[in-house]
């Protein structure tokens, strides 16, 4: 083990993304920060359950469909509603008896029986604010932590990679809803791009090493005079878990895709077709399989929490536009995808400790624009894929009216949802986090799983 004899006391108060921007150990000593962050933020509690040996806690693949995916063409078709309700598209059979999906999914089809399909999912927001999708709460409830905050705060790996990575890269301030907010800056997601990934890249010469070390230290004896006295004990073993990290195999390695094969690549679907942004049909983009594939990778390495986005579902009606043509460019490749990462965390005997959750914000309008043609935002009727976790599988649960309007047999709630995963990770739903003005806050007001999953 290397170990830096000066210390350098961190104060927690930026976020891992700005500790990681700058690059490891070169100019802000990013990884020893975060672990000095990290190591303040945990509770005794979660100091005692790390020594000893404990089975392996389960993970999470939060497969996001942003923009709104249209239910009543994808998982909940209406074959038998008015013209001006049905879409274009057929219904197939799947594993599971009396039930059927889209033609253009048909991977799910056949593994349909190793999935829960819920149907008729309430949103409080009818607008592209992803609150609910990360919190289980609409933006109304104040700005709470996204739940791989949550998980991060209250049950953390307890090796060097990080509890919740996100898949999707940095939007801005504005249209960021995996925000740790009031849990700690130590609890943002890990977004293994640009400067973050070259944070993990190793060290190829001493010479390297050796400026980095001198680099900290400078750092340190500029700093020292500010810190608090009682910050200094103890945190040599920060710096040197740091470079541990940095030179860690096992680290790289999960973020690194070279090794996969173009078999495996192509059995995900890499690059499989292309696919339109939003509604205008001459701007097209590959699909991008890899994400799946590095979810799989990161989970199977002992992250607790992986979020992703899987291409853009905001098809409205325009003149240019057609939601029907997008639909028929994605849905294949998403159904290769899916079924990819499914029957390959099942191969790797991971199918009980992984959860894989497919959603997105809304549904579609169940009545079709003739403009376009298209649908529009509609939050009284969505659809989630649920698989693996150990949760009960084979089934559908909820059902909507003849025209997918409307839940017809109860209301099933982002909150359940997300109620549903912290149940499955094992978070106590009965804890309070304080907010930023000290009062203590639930996780959800509704923590209520979703009761046919977990029987």
């Amino acid at each position: 083990m290397l170990t830096i004899a000066n210390r350098f006391g961190g104060s927690g108060a930026i976020s891992r993304r700005e500790l990681l921007r700058i690059g490891a150990l070169g100019g802000g000593l990013t990884l020893a920060d975060l672990l000095r962050c990290e190591a303040q933020a945990k509770t005794p509690d979660s100091e005692s359950q790390a020594t000893g040996e404990a089975r392996r806690p389960k993970s999470l693949i939060y497969v996001v469909l942003d923009g709104g995916p249209s239910h009543l063409d994808m998982w909940d078709l209406k074959p038998h509603a008015p013209a001006e309700y049905r879409g274009p598209f057929s219904p197939i059979a799947t594993k599971l008896q009396g039930v059927q999906i889209c033609e253009h999914m048909p991977l799910q089809a056949a593994m349909l029986d190793r999935a829960a399909l819920v149907r008729g999912i309430r949103s409080v927001e009818n607008d592209h604010y992803l609150s609910e999708v990360y919190t289980g709460l609409p933006r109304s409830s104040g700005k709470r932590p996204a739940f791989g905050s949550v998980v991060s705060k209250l049950s953390p790996t307890k090796h060097s990679l990080p509890t919740y990575v996100s898949l999707k890269q940095h939007s801005g301030d504005l249209f960021d809803y995996e925000k740790p907010h009031y849990v700690g800056a130590a609890h943002a997601p890990f977004r293994p791009f640009e400067e973050s990934l070259k944070d993990l890249a190793p060290v190829k010469n001493l010479e390297v090493l050796e400026n980095r070390k001198a680099l900290l230290a400078a750092f340190d004896n500029l700093q020292r005079e500010l810190d608090r006295p009682q910050a200094f004990g103890g945190l040599d073993r920060f710096q040197a878990q740091a470079l541990e990290m940095i030179a860690s195999p096992k680290v790289r390695e999960a973020f690194d895709l070279t090794n996969e094969s173009a078999e495996t690549l192509a059995r995900y679907g890499h690059k499989a077709g292309k696919y339109p942004h939003q509604t205008a049909k001459q701007y097209m983009y590959d699909w991008n399989g890899k994400p799946f594939l590095m979810a799989r990778r990161l989970v199977e390495a002992g992250v607790r929490v992986v979020t992703l986005h899987a291409a853009e579902w905001d098809h409205h009606s325009s003149p240019t536009g057609d939601i029907f043509f997008a639909l028929k460019c994605l849905m294949p490749v998403l159904d290769m995808s899916i079924t990819a990462l499914v029957n390959d965390l099942n191969e790797r005997g991971l199918s009980d400790d992984v959860l894989v959750v497919v959603l997105g914000e809304f549904g579609r309008t169940p009545k079709i624009s003739p403009v376009g043609p298209g649908r529009e935002h509609w939050a009284d009727a969505g659809c989630a894929l649920f698989f693996g976790g150990g949760l009960t599988m084979g089934q559908v649960i909820g059902e909507t009216d003849s025209r997918a309007e409307r839940s017809i047999n109860g209301t099933i709630s982002f909150q359940n949802i997300m109620a549903t995963i912290y149940h499955t990770l094992g978070i106590d739903l009965d804890v309070k986090l304080p907010d930023f003005n000290g009062r203590p806050q639930y996780l959800l007001d509704d923590s209520s799983p979703i009761r046919e999953l977990l029987a």
